[in-house]
């Protein structure tokens, strides 16, 4: 039997009145006609979301939630029940999150980031208790590695961040961009695999690529503020992020190669545009 709370890709078995029967290991199950895309005809593989409905009963949907079993996903508290908070998660069911599975009391309209996992009787549901998912020790990460980021929570270090819905890790300080929150979904990279097994990661791209990308942040803000930036290699790290999002590494690093190359000129206010 098919779990719960998980996208399975199946064939068309049969199409009638009220819908497209498919085949789910063995068990037929029922697509709604106001559901089945156009055109759809027997032996076609549809992608479909296995949920159990207000019934009790397992249903399938084309509607594709905001996360599936395994995923972590901020999402926001629609209302609060004897059985704990219903957070809204792109169905027409909302998601249970019980109250022993919230790491804080929940309020009403309030997001929180959460993972969804199965309930003992097999059935979805939120938990905001995210520590017990996830690993901190690497098990098959590489340095230079594109990995999936979601915002957890910010320290004094910079932001602790969820990796490919696994690992915890550390984004720091001079890496995070200005405007960036909790529970914002961002591509990164793995910078580092320290020797306890902990992992830093960046949102530049490792070496030269990064470098690379670096001088077009600078030269595109140049342009932006009609070829002047008030920077330079002795402005402070919180300057250098709040305008251009980048570290002070990085940046001093791409500044040399521009002024090298005869892009640019050291002026007593900043840099400018040559």
């Amino acid at each position: 039997m098919l779990a719960a709370g998980l996208s399975y890709r199946l064939v068309v078995e049969q199409i009638e009145a009220r819908g497209a029967w498919l085949n789910a290991q063995g068990e037929k199950m029922l697509l709604p006609s106001r559901e089945c895309p156009a055109g759809l005809t027997p032996g076609q593989e549809l992608e479909v979301f296995l949920y159990i409905d207000r019934g009790n009963t397992r249903r399938l949907t084309t509607q594709k939630p905001l996360a599936q079993v395994g995923e972590f996903a901020l999402l926001q508290v629609q209302t609060i029940a004897p059985q704990g908070a219903f957070l809204a998660w792109g169905l027409a069911k909302d998601l249970l999150c019980p109250f022993r599975e919230q790491q804080q009391q929940m309020l009403e309209k309030r997001r929180y980031l959460v993972r969804i996992c199965h309930d003992h009787e097999g059935r979805p549901i939120a938990s905001s208790r995210l520590e017990r998912f996830l690993m901190k020790e690497n098990r098959d990460l590489v340095v230079g590695q594109q990995i999936d980021l979601i915002i957890w929570t910010f320290t004094d270090l910079g932001a602790k961040v969820i990796v490919n819905h696994t690992y915890e890790a550390l984004l720091y300080r001079d890496d995070i961009p200005p405007g960036l929150k909790r529970g914002d979904q961002i591509t990164g990279y793995v910078q580092k695999i320290r020797a306890d097994g902990r992992i830093d990661v960046t949102l530049r791209r490792p070496g030269a690529d990064g470098i690379s990308d670096a001088r077009e942040v600078i030269l595109e803000a140049l342009e932006r503020n009609h070829g002047e930036l008030p920077l330079h290699d002795q402005s402070s790290p919180e300057q250098i992020r709040s305008q251009l999002g980048l570290s002070k590494k990085v940046f001093k690093k791409a500044l040399g190669g521009l002024y090298k190359d005869g892009l640019i000129k050291l002026v007593e206010r900043g840099i400018e545009r040559i």
